[in-house]
């Protein structure tokens, strides 16, 4: 099985704190995968060394075997309170953005991308919402927005930092059905997520996470009681977990 994503012995510190600690992982192309692990594990810094944002200290990635991030292969989605939701910018504006990799040097989007931007916006039910400002959408829909401009984007890996946070029950559905259908489609999806009880719903893969890599596997042979609680340094009880 071929690995969209492979982390050999990556490691991370703040100053002279080491926030992740020689971990070792892998994603297979076309898995659904969540990051799962207690705050202050290192979840939301894993995936900025991944993709490059944060310098590390030591170890290296691969993306389809390669050290190199193939050009449009990537689609980020950060969260939310890192983005300036004060930028006057329309949803329209926003999703558009996800386009810019696929432009050539004039940079003038074209009736192509106009097209595929306002079909990422439909697909997140935000059509009556493309020509309004992005500070006056409540945050399930800001979250709706940048989910739409990763999916313009056509990237071939997903990587997603805690998207369901703050959305509504409905919300949410939809950007689960939404991942769902993108690993239909052969792409592979990384979610940071925080909800125990719905990860052998969403994912199936997983990586337990706390500065240190607990496992990495299929979600129906890794996360048990056993390793969840590893995790979090604690006893906790999973419905329908061993």
């Amino acid at each position: 099985m071929e690995n969209a994503v492979s982390v050999n012995r990556l490691t991370v510190s703040y100053g002279d704190k080491p926030v992740l600690w020689d971990v070792n992982m892998e994603i297979p192309k076309g898995k659904l995968a969540a990051v799962i692990g207690p705050n202050g594990a290192g979840k939301s810094t894993l995936l900025k060394a991944v993709l490059g944002l944060i310098p590390k200290v030591s170890g290296d990635v691969q993306f389809f075997g390669e050290k190199e991030i193939p050009k449009n292969t990537i689609g980020y989605v950060p969260q939310s309170e890192s983005v300036d939701w004060d930028f006057p910018a329309t949803v329209s504006d926003v999703v558009l953005m996800g386009r810019y990799g696929h432009l050539g040097l004039i940079k003038r989007p074209r009736k192509l991308d106009k097209e595929i931007a306002a079909h990422a916006i439909e697909l997140v039910g935000m059509t009556e919402y493309a020509n309004r400002q992005i500070k006056e959408l409540s945050g399930g829909q800001q979250q709706r927005v940048f989910l739409a401009r990763a999916l313009a984007q056509q990237a071939d890996i997903y990587f997603m930092d805690e998207p369901f946070k703050g959305v509504d029950v409905q919300t949410e559905r939809a950007i689960v059905q939404i991942l769902k259908n993108l690993k239909e489609e052969g792409k592979t999806v990384i979610v940071v997520h925080h909800d125990l009880q719905t990860v052998k719903d969403y994912f199936d893969w997983v990586t337990l996470l706390n500065v240190r890599l607990v496992a990495n596997g299929e979600a129906e042979k890794v996360f048990d009681s056993k390793n969840v609680n590893q995790t979090y340094n604690t006893h906790i009880l999973l419905e329908g977990v061993g």
